[in-house]
């Protein structure tokens, strides 16, 4: 649930942004591929794409792969090139990292054991 709090937002987008990070990895394990340290969405969606059937919405993984994660600076986590994320956009995110995050679970849960 979002906060009706604004100062929430850039929190959201970063946990938002690590929910979607930690999915896409998540498949890469569950598939056994061989994949370098990135964080970045695009290249991580580019490398397990051919391996789901989950519709992402490349605009949103855009926005959220803008998400700024240094944990140097926790004023800044979650900041976006312009700023705080909008009440809306944090929605937004959350909404499509929770869908990510269930879709993902059905695609492993639903593949057939590897013995």
């Amino acid at each position: 649930m979002i906060s009706n709090e604004a100062f929430l937002t850039n929190i959201v987008a970063f946990h938002s942004q690590q929910a979607i990070e930690k999915c896409f990895k998540a498949i890469v394990e569950d598939n056994e591929l061989k994949l370098e340290r990135v964080h970045n969405l695009f290249k991580l969606y580019s490398f397990i794409e051919s391996f789901i059937t989950l519709e992402i919405d490349l605009n949103q993984l855009e926005l959220l792969d803008k998400v700024y994660i240094s944990s140097r600076y926790p004023s800044e986590v979650g900041i976006m090139p312009n700023g705080k994320p909008t009440k809306e956009e944090a929605k937004e995110m959350y909404e499509f990292s929770k869908y990510v995050f269930t879709k993902t679970v059905e695609l492993i849960n639903n593949k057939p054991l590897r013995l």
